[in-house]
């Protein structure tokens, strides 16, 4: 008849359960890290609305689609985005770009009003659609709604990594604990056992002198130590019941006593030498398989750490990859940021530039009208000497007025032309600062115009930089509409004072406000790219991020920054006024 392992059946049972709890277990962790990660890319794309719903309201009301784009475009390039739907104030799609799903089945020409989340479709799409408000005068006005999608595929791509590591993780263990379990059952069970039944099954009763079961087990308290010892000490009182047979014999026997005395006494010495030599042997054989153990536990340990180095490598590449998007994403944000400001620039000096050519047109208007007259009096005959005083009193003062607002709107172009030239261009040029910082401050004239706010600049009249002069522009631009919007907020009339020292190769510029200043967790985040105090309200977060790049890159300088809650806002610029072409 066959027979059937023992230790065999215990351990085809315990790996049986350990197996079966493991599967679920890395099930289980497998299911809960693509839900947490899908729930965080959600979240991501929920930020994204206060990010850059700002910039699109702006072009979208403005009509700018070519903006628009260019925001959708950057907006597609970021990671956790596969495709974006942008649509304007009449339900009709701007762009849609990437993959995306019908919205029109779901939400029909009607704009959403708040955030919705975009349940997963078949096709692992998902997404969050968001309304475009745009505030003006006070007034909220829906122009538009975003749709961002992300997909399956992209949230099984952010947990790959873990999910290799899991399954890694529970198949090292696994194997671990199979060969921990063989080697146990193997020293601990199966050969104990059959060392027993072997040397049961040589057992000769006729030649009882000498046995003795020896077992790898004699020195831990276990049922098959107790088993050994029984059946020894059963073999010993048949020895001894022998023994006693043959003493009564050897009493017949006096000339054999002293010599079967002897013999026994060399059996026993020979006996207990022979027992310490296995003790010995089994001591040293015990020894022998805990260091085989020892080694084969560093070769796992070797070879897990190998594993998780790769993956760390692994890692690396993908974070040094995500980097590499997130500065193109960046650098796309900033010219965007650029553009919007000199958009700006452009709306308010046009609006500027209108009052005195209005006037013009009036003056000019006028002064046909009186000539008309004057030639039709010349006609009739009955021109007077009086009447042509008159005209040339009411000319010269026509042609005054012409003059004066012509000249106005020709030194607002001039003072646009030149900045506007600067902020798109890096190209290095010798400008006088003082003056340059009185046209930059003239191009800003219509946001600051219908405040008491006022501006001072003390700077040489004979100081000249060698430098980009957009960077100077750009920096200066960032600064006074920061403290414009942000500083002088709720404030009736605010003072800024822009103090600028000659200090041989260097220049020292002192840049300060009297607005609502900053604490000390938002001064830490000042130059932090989309950090803003206006999020949500138009504020990208990019001005002194960019100021601060300008300072140090493009200048080659350092800025530093004070503040106070309630005393304002304090720079403190310095570059070469040199740099090498």
């Amino acid at each position: 008849m066959h027979q059937r392992s023992l230790s065999r059946t215990l351990l085809t049972k315990v790996l049986s359960v350990y197996f079966i709890l493991t599967f679920i277990v890395t099930l289980a962790q497998i299911g809960a890290e693509y839900f947490n990660t899908k729930r965080y890319i959600n979240s991501e794309l929920a930020t994204l609305q206060q990010t850059f719903s700002g910039s699109l309201t702006r072009a979208i009301w403005e009509l700018n689609t070519q903006q628009a784009l260019v925001i959708a475009d950057g907006l597609l390039a970021i990671p956790a985005v596969e495709g974006i739907i942008v649509r304007d104030d009449t339900g009709t799609v701007i762009t849609q770009l990437g993959r995306h799903v019908d919205i029109s089945q779901r939400h029909g020409s009607e704009l959403v009003r708040e955030g919705i989340q975009l349940t997963e479709q078949q096709s692992g799409l998902f997404g969050y659609t968001f309304p475009l408000i745009f505030e003006f005068s006070g007034r909220a006005t829906q122009v538009g709604d975003v749709t961002l999608f992300s997909s399956r595929a992209i949230v099984i791509d952010r947990i790959k990594i873990g999910i290799f590591f899991l399954i890694g993780n529970a198949m090292l263990k696994t194997t671990f604990l199979i060969m921990l379990f063989l080697v146990a059952f193997r020293n601990y069970l199966t050969e104990p056992l059959n060392e027993l039944t072997q040397q049961i099954e040589t057992l000769e009763m006729d030649h009882l002198e000498g046995i003795r079961i020896a077992s790898n087990q004699s020195k831990r308290s276990t049922e098959l130590s107790v088993m050994a010892t029984a059946f020894n000490r059963l073999i010993r009182r048949v020895q001894d019941y022998k023994s006693e047979l043959e003493s009564t014999q050897k009493e017949l026997l006096l000339s054999n006593e002293k010599l079967d005395q002897h013999n026994l006494v060399l059996e026993q010495e020979v006996a207990r030498k022979t027992s310490g030599l296995s003790k010995a042997m089994m001591d040293l054989q015990q020894q022998k398989q805990q260091l085989e153990i020892k080694q084969q536990s560093l070769k796992e340990e070797i070879e897990r750490r190998r594993h998780i180095e790769d993956a760390l490598r692994n890692k690396q590449s993908e974070l040094e990859s995500l980097v590499d998007d997130l500065k193109q994403t960046q650098d796309r944000l900033v010219q965007s940021e650029k553009m919007a400001a000199l958009g700006g620039l452009v709306a308010g000096i046009t609006h500027e530039v209108n009052t005195p050519v209005g006037i013009g047109v009036t003056a000019t208007s006028f002064l046909s009208e009186k000539i008309q007259a004057l030639q039709k009096a010349y006609q009739d005959k009955t021109l007077s000497p009086r009447n042509l005083e008159q005209f040339i009193a009411e000319a010269s003062e026509t042609a005054c007025l012409l003059e004066s607002n012509l000249n106005r709107a020709s030194d607002l172009i001039a003072s646009f032309k030149q900045i506007a030239v600067d902020q798109t261009s890096e190209a290095i040029r010798t400008i006088q600062l003082s003056t340059y910082l009185q046209e930059i401050i003239r191009s800003l004239l219509p946001h600051f115009k219908k405040t008491k706010h006022q501006i001072e600049v003390n700077c040489p009249k004979d100081l000249q930089l060698t430098c980009p002069a957009g960077a100077i522009s750009q920096i200066f631009t960032n600064l006074l509409m920061n403290s414009l919007i942000h500083g002088f907020e709720d404030m009736e009339q605010g003072e800024i004072r822009i103090t600028v020292l000659d200090e041989g190769d260097d220049i020292d510029i002192r840049f300060s406000d009297n607005g609502k200043g900053l604490n000390d967790e938002q001064l830490e985040k000042l130059f932090h790219p989309f950090f803003t105090t206006k999020r949500g309200a138009g504020g990208s977060g990019l001005g002194t991020h960019i100021t601060y790049n300008l300072v140090r890159q493009t200048l080659k300088g350092s800025i530093d920054v004070n503040s106070e809650p309630g005393k304002g806002l304090h720079y403190h610029i310095r570059f070469p006024k040199k740099l090498d072409t």
